[in-house]
């Protein structure tokens, strides 16, 4: 039988149903953990234009940037222009519990936001995406976090690192004072000095192909990016959280480790990412000027692509 309750005038429906294919995990346990978690995830939601992803029983997952229909005439939204959709959409603003409970129980599972707060051209903060290699071992991001982690020092800059919630791990460098243009900079510097520290290890190389058993240093979330909040689930068999990690706890850390079910009890009512997070950084000059000579990986592995194309085209023509 589907259960019904009420928190925060919200009504919440079908709570012990399944949330969705192969999930592992009820409706409750979404609602339950953003609803525990609600005074850690708010402030990081807080006036940033939200990017949800959303689960339904017999459907495959989704992403949602235009507010839910049906949505309650108290959620707040922004207009925004999307340049998949090709138009204006008006983006959910959870600023408070009840939008958050309701986002639930519309079966939102992942929250991503971006760096610069509604009416604010500045970012707050810059990432680098760790992303390992299809069945690599996790120790394998752990280096690349402790090379992030050197380069950030040797540059001046600070860091937390929490989990993606999926196979890698976020450093997240809290900034201020700069354009988008010259955080997505920076960004790309850092992914460079880090692929130069160990090679071996780490690389930025966008075309999968070209990665190897390397560690991806993704620098393209930055700038008008966006980012999965920490605390945020993520869709994954038994949801999976994004959790923060200490440095120096990096070695006993395993994705999958901190689930809906399971982050009450190992956070109790401490806020760890709050705690980690250094104070906004100035970025260095000469971090901004690298940057700008290094093209963005999407835009670059756009036209070699082509190139690659016309050069097939062109061989099939002569042959």
């Amino acid at each position: 039988m589907a259960t019904a309750e009420e928190r925060d005038g919200v009504r919440l429906t079908s709570l012990d149903s399944p949330l969705g294919d192969g999930l592992e995990v009820t409706k409750r346990d979404l609602v339950d953990h953003v609803d525990a978690f609600a005074d850690r995830l708010l402030p990081l939601l807080a006036e940033r234009p939200l990017t949800i992803k959303r689960v339904r029983p017999g459907a495959a997952p989704f992403i949602q940037r235009d507010v839910p229909k049906g949505a309650p005439e108290w959620v707040r939204t922004v207009p925004t222009w999307s340049d998949r959709a090709r138009r204006e959409v008006h983006q959910v603003l959870c600023d408070d519990r009840r939008t958050l409970l309701w986002l639930a129980n519309q079966r939102a599972v992942e929250y991503h936001v971006p760096f610069s707060r509604v009416g604010e051209e500045q970012p707050t903060g810059l990432v680098l995406d760790l992303d390992p290699p299809d069945g690599a071992d996790f120790t394998a991001v752990v280096r690349a976090a402790r090379l992030a982690r050197q380069v950030l020092t040797d540059s001046g800059l600070a860091g937390a690192v929490k989990t993606s919630g999926s196979t890698g791990l976020h450093v997240v460098v809290p900034v201020h004072g700069s354009s988008p243009e010259d955080v997505a900079a920076a960004t790309r510097a850092l992914a460079a000095r880090t692929e130069r520290l160990d090679p071996a290890v780490a690389t930025t190389a966008y075309v999968l192909t070209e990665r190897g058993d390397r560690v991806f240093v993704d620098s393209t979330r930055s700038g008008r990016g966006t980012i999965a909040a920490a605390y945020s689930p993520r869709v994954r068999p038994g949801l999976p959280v994004s959790a923060p990690v200490d440095w120096d706890a990096l070695d006993d850390v395993r994705p999958g480790d901190v689930t809906v079910r399971t982050a009450a009890e190992r956070f109790g009512d401490a806020d760890p990412w709050a705690a980690a997070l250094p104070q906004p950084q100035r970025l260095p000059d000469d971090l901004v000027a690298e940057g700008h000579t290094i093209p963005i990986a999407r835009v670059q592995a756009m036209h070699e692509g082509r190139r690659r194309a016309a050069r097939a085209r062109a061989a099939d023509e002569g042959a």
